[in-house]
């Protein structure tokens, strides 16, 4: 059973080497130091936005821990993560266990629920940085290289994600569809005061990208 920490300082309902268990395998795109950039910029987040820090920092622990185990057909990894969650943490107050267990299932960004509470939507944003700027760049390249994706390709107009394209998709799609919207549907003051420089700095790049790889620069 996992004890339950003073309220102080870093405090948790794990620690974080009872977290790092749950993540032995795991890729470096969704690895335990992407668990720790998040439980940084999500404690940061807690203590500007008065969230609940017990709380998001549980949830930041353990976000990701079902990726890897979705099964086949695949489940959501952040609701497999919320159940996983509330089985790990039986016998501690039931409230607080259905806090994390919510922040876990809400932190995603394509699929839903909505984060209803603080705490969840501190989670979702410290996520979601983790996705932008000079890291969120070096994850699409590591997902893309991981996976056989080419390096560079245009982006056409007609361009939706799905099945059909998954062998067009690249670290470049990834951007045009997902991370150059990341700023703009954050949920917190805090996350978007962080969001401006690392989005800046992110289209810069690919912006520089494109004109290296047209042979203009």
């Amino acid at each position: 059973m996992a004890a339950i920490y003073a309220r102080k300082g870093r405090e948790a309902v794990i620690s974080v080497e009872e977290a790092r268990q749950h993540y032995q395998g795991s890729d470096a795109i969704h690895d335990f130091d992407h668990v720790q950039r998040v439980l940084a910029l999500a404690e940061r987040l807690a203590k500007a936005e008065g969230a609940d820090l017990e709380i998001v920092r549980t949830a930041g622990l353990l976000h990701d821990m079902a990726r890897g185990q979705e099964g086949d057909p695949p489940a959501d990894h952040a609701q497999l993560g919320a159940e996983m969650a509330r089985r790990l943490l039986v016998g501690h107050p039931v409230e607080k266990v259905e806090a994390v267990a919510h922040a876990i299932a809400a932190h995603r960004f394509r699929t839903g629920p909505q984060p209803e509470t603080l705490e969840a939507r501190v989670l979702h944003d410290a996520d979601k940085l983790d996705a932008i700027g000079a890291i969120g760049v070096a994850r699409a390249f590591a997902y893309g290289g991981h996976v056989g994706q080419r390096l560079w390709a245009e982006v056409s107009a007609d361009y939706r994600e799905g099945p059909a394209t998954a062998g067009e998709h690249t670290p470049v799609h990834e951007y045009e569809i997902k991370l150059v919207q990341i700023r703009e549907r954050l949920l917190t003051q805090s996350a978007r005061h962080i969001a401006e420089e690392r989005h800046a700095f992110m289209v810069d790049f690919f912006k520089r990208l494109e004109r290296e790889v047209r042979g203009l620069d």
